[in-house]
């Protein structure tokens, strides 16, 4: 059995399943729950955004990430 923690809640995740139950993000591992909060936040940011920049995107889904290691939460 194989098991992966997630980076942000620490949560334990049995059987691990990429992109079904967990997430690999900016060299990070993320639970479902997680990643779901994660999108949530950064949604409303995101549709403010004009004209959308990639580079921007992800450097700021990095930090955001970050952000919530160092916290323990989205």
């Amino acid at each position: 059995m194989k098991t992966l923690t997630c980076d942000i809640c620490r949560h334990t995740m049995e059987d691990p399943v990429v992109n079904r139950n967990y997430f690999h993000i900016c060299h990070r591992d993320l639970c479902e729950s997680c990643k779901d909060a994660l999108e949530l936040s950064l949604k409303p940011v995101i549709r403010e955004k004009e004209p959308f920049n990639y580079e921007w995107y992800s450097k700021w889904m990095h930090d955001s990430i970050e952000k919530a290691i160092q916290k323990g939460k989205v």
